[in-house]
């Protein structure tokens, strides 16, 4: 974006300080205006032919860009990944309410990682782990998809459950 003398162009669009029409006119005399106005002459649209040039305050437009892009940040929603750790052979209650904080944290937009973690001989039977991820997958279905399907990587059996997108 340029200001004032930056400006190349011979003839300008210009829009006065209140976004009145005032029309084609050379450089100089746009500057002459701005000047008279007290204010910066900025070139809002460098593409057009002649290039549109507005009399504004220039540090004060420059701090509502920014203000406007800070607010378009503040309300984007950044997806964590939460991980949930279950073991093959948890019990009924344990499972519910390792669940029940899944959904929460599927429900708040959050991705879940389910990990079912084997010890000793519990490696012997990976079935048991599958049948946990599974129940974790049924229980979820309405609120959640599976992401990556249940990989076992050394004595960990994981699966990424992400919320559905809008219907």
């Amino acid at each position: 974006m340029r200001v004032n003398r930056e400006i190349r162009a011979p003839k300008v669009r210009l829009i006065g300080k209140d976004g009145s029409q005032i029309g084609v006119v050379s450089i100089k005399d746009a500057m002459m205006h701005a000047e008279q106005a007290g204010l910066d002459l900025v070139e809002i649209s460098p593409n057009a032919s002649p290039p549109v040039c507005k009399i504004i305050d220039y540090g004060k437009y420059r701090y509502q860009i920014t203000k406007k892009e800070r607010e378009s940040k503040k309300a984007q929603h950044q997806a964590k990944l939460k991980e949930i750790k279950v073991k093959p052979n948890i019990d009924e209650h344990d499972l519910m309410t390792k669940i029940k904080h899944a959904r929460e944290f599927i429900e708040k937009g959050n991705k879940v990682r389910v990990t079912c973690m084997f010890r000793g001989r519990e490696m012997a039977h990976p079935e048991l782990g599958e049948k946990v991820t599974e129940r974790f997958v049924q229980e979820l279905k309405d609120i959640a998809q599976v992401e990556a399907s249940p990989k076992l990587m050394g004595r960990n059996l994981s699966l990424v459950l992400a919320p559905q997108g809008k219907k």
